[in-house]
């Protein structure tokens, strides 16, 4: 049964009757090309956030482009019905992040990655572009959302603040020094980051469980210069072989990581948790095949979910040394390099890990070698409580809008603002997104479905209303 039918159904139908116009608001926005990690895009990047407030300021907000020592924040207020004072409703903030990947390689594209097309797929039309669906297209499902509450109602059910980045694609250099200096401006009850997946394309989810990250880059030093492979070969420490070496020997025949203490904190997951995945009928063959694969792989003894969502992990995202272009150069590199990415689970100290990543590497050092190693970034496990009202009231939203359940999920990858916002504001979030596993994120050809854009709009619709039976 919906909440409130005679407020919340005409939302609905604004929604759904304006769901063309929807489309062509979000292809405006991917066609501004803000692609962080290039500094000769901080222009676009900037048109980028100057739109968004545009738009928000329409709906009602007060809306800033706020200044960072990188890429602009947005920051947008709504006070909802209870006017400035706010009433007695919940205030819920709203993240996403406006920046994406860079294009390419732009020859894998079908369609120009900054020309949105829409093009016929299996589930229906679906927006082809980069940031279709990260984070530019999640983003609007909720900022469309406010659109058809303000068209009908004048305002929003709820007190509601957005806080959208334009540095998510480059580690979030900025957002803690934001958060932090803005602790009581940016102070609400929970969080809603739209910036995961559904279960299907009919079956909603809330991720529960994030894995964390540590990423680091390795170097093994060696001679002091390159060397005439046939004057030195065989009989000096090549740095190619011995990485090789070292990093054929991080994982043992079970598939676990040998790093002293790596598994300290583990959290098993719980029976109830156990029961609850095997319920949602993941297929561990359909999902290698989809992929181009056909055996498993990972840690013995887990189902595919538990290495996905609930086991650590170490792998080797690159490695290099030596002459790598064309024709040949036969030499003895000085030294080589090596990328190492670990999903870390729920009490999983990063620091412990990486000093323990240290020791595994100090352990096999050649004689007259020296390791080099640089992080890029680390951030913990995140495993959001269940038991919340904001995310019972966020299911039943879902629930209004979909005719299949909604499940409670974990996932592979890493979201730290979550993290981020728990440390220095003080409150929760809810993941709830609405993307597909084939939508080729990071890839050439990123898409969105629009049932899935719709599906997203409708259920933000459904989740304030839901949220608006919150009282404080």
């Amino acid at each position: 049964m919906l909440p409130a039918a005679p407020v919340l159904a005409p939302v609905l139908g604004r929604a759904e009757a304006g769901f063309d116009a929807s489309v062509g608001r979000l292809c405006d926005l991917l066609r501004i090309p803000s692609v962080s990690t290039k500094p000769d895009h901080a222009p676009e990047v900037r048109r980028a956030a100057d739109w968004l407030v545009a738009e928000l300021a329409a709906l009602g907000f007060d809306a800033s482009v706020r200044p960072t020592a990188g890429h602009p924040m947005v920051v947008a207020h709504h006070p909802g019905p209870g006017g400035p004072g706010g009433g007695d409703v919940p205030h819920i903030l709203y993240y996403g992040h406006y920046d994406v990947q860079p294009p390419e390689p732009l020859e894998l594209w079908d369609s120009p990655p900054f020309e949105p097309t829409i093009v016929e797929g299996p589930h229906g039309p679906r927006v082809v572009a980069r940031g279709a669906v990260d984070d530019k297209g999640q983003v609007m499902t909720f900022l469309e959302a406010f659109r058809a509450w303000h068209a009908v109602h004048g305002t929003l059910p709820i007190r509601v603040t957005v806080l959208l980045e334009g540095e998510e694609e480059t580690g979030s250099p900025s957002l803690m020094p934001f958060l932090r200096a803005n602790v009581d401006e940016l102070k609400a009850d929970v969080c809603v980051i739209t910036d995961t997946n559904s279960w299907t394309i009919d079956t909603p989810a809330i991720t529960t469980r994030l894995r964390g990250l540590l990423y680091v880059e390795v170097t093994l030093h060696g001679p002091s210069h390159d060397l005439h492979s046939g004057l030195y070969g065989g009989a000096v420490l090549n740095p190619i072989n011995a990485l090789t070496r070292v990093l054929g020997q991080i994982h043992d025949e079970q598939g676990r990581v040998r790093f002293p203490g790596f598994y300290d904190g583990v959290r098993e997951p719980s029976a109830e948790e156990l029961a609850m995945w095997r319920e949602l009928g993941f297929s561990e063959a359909d999902f290698l095949a989809g992929v181009g694969l056909k055996t498993p792989a990972g840690e013995a003894g887990r189902s595919a979910l538990e290495r996905l969502w609930a086991r650590p992990t170490c792998d080797v995202n690159g490695i290099w040394g030596g002459y790598t272009g064309a024709g040949a150069k036969t030499v003895i590199a000085a030294k080589a390099s090596a990328k190492l990415s670990c999903r870390l689970v729920p009490g999983q100290d990063p620091d412990a890990v990486l000093a323990g990543l240290r020791a595994f590497l100090d352990e096999r050092t050649p004689p007259d070698a020296r390791w080099e190693i640089q992080s890029f970034g680390q951030s913990p496990g995140l495993q959001v409580p269940t038991d919340s009202p904001y995310l019972r009231a966020a299911m039943a939203g879902l629930g209004d809008v979909y005719t299949n359940r909604p499940v409670l999920i974990g996932s592979g990858g890493s979201i730290p603002v979550a993290g981020y916002i728990k440390d220095a504001l003080g409150f929760d979030s809810i993941f709830v997104g609405f993307g597909l596993e084939d939508d080729r994120i990071h890839s050439p050809n990123e898409k969105f479905e629009l049932k899935c854009l719709k599906n997203g709009i409708l259920a933000h619709v459904a989740m304030l209303a839901r949220f608006a039976e919150l009282r404080r």
